[in-house]
């Protein structure tokens, strides 16, 4: 990972990526990452972007890291190795049931788009386990009327849904009123139990998930060079704050006895 700003028209951050197909047995399956963000010196001057540069030094020292972080012992906060694994993850299709603010389940009436018939209703009523409304707009003589029926879990769909819709009547407009869902995709890293990260991150009754079957990889250098910066203290800061105050009253003193 090199410094930034070492190009002219681009501010965007430089990787260096070494790829071999015959690696030394110990470092098979193994990465290493170095962080050379400070080796570098200021241009004497700036062309637009490119405001630092990196000499001979700076590559040696690159150099030097890359050829002694192998070594057992090697010790540098900013020399890492990995095992190839740490980069995987699994992408995990995950659906769902959404809670309102009260932890209740949350439940929406929306337009039924699906085809209206009864096979249909029995698939609602298989996959959301709990009670559905619907609300039928239909066209007869000229005239509209609104049937609205209400399936639970323990009733015969196909049986409600021909009670109520009776001769294959025209339908002017589906609504219907069913808890709320989510489908979303959970990134989980490899070897972490898959379950246990769910039940920990969503905290929601899961309605089911899908492990897709090839496994992700993603490097983020920052990540793992991170280091924390705790902040300034408040009394600092407060003394910094009545240094500048009293700074500003010697300017103002100053305009004023002009």
């Amino acid at each position: 990972m090199l410094p930034d700003q070492l190009f002219y028209n681009t501010g965007i951050l430089t990787y260096i990526w070494l790829l071999r197909n015959e690696k030394p047995a110990s470092h098979r399956g193994r990465v290493m990452l170095i962080d050379a963000r400070q080796q570098f010196e200021k241009e004497p001057k700036a062309f637009s972007f490119k405001r630092n540069r990196m000499t001979d030094a700076h590559r040696q020292w690159i150099e030097e890291r890359y050829l002694k972080g192998w070594k057992p012992g090697f010790a540098d906060e900013n020399v890492k190795i990995f095992r190839r694994e740490d980069f995987a993850y699994h992408k995990v299709k995950v659906v769902f049931w959404q809670t309102d603010q009260h932890d209740q389940p949350a439940i929406v009436t929306e337009p039924y788009e699906k085809t209206f018939t009864a096979q249909n209703v029995r698939k609602e009523q298989q996959f959301y386990e709990s009670e559905l409304t619907f609300r039928v707009r239909l066209k007869a003589d000229g005239a509209e009327k609104t049937v609205e029926f209400v399936i639970i879990p323990a009733d015969d769909a196909a049986e409600k849904f021909k009670a109520a819709m009776g001769n294959r009547p025209e339908i002017g407009g589906i609504e219907w009123t069913h808890r709320h869902y989510v489908k979303d995709d959970e990134y989980i890293p490899h070897g972490e139990d898959i379950v246990a990260f769910l039940k920990r991150e969503i905290a929601k009754p899961i309605i089911r998930w899908e492990d897709r079957p090839q496994l992700g990889y993603e490097i983020l250098p920052n990540k793992y060079f991170y280091r924390y910066q705790p902040p300034t203290p408040a009394k600092d800061l407060l003394a910094q704050f009545w240094t500048l105050e009293k700074e500003a009253e010697k300017m103002l003193e100053g305009l004023v006895n002009r």
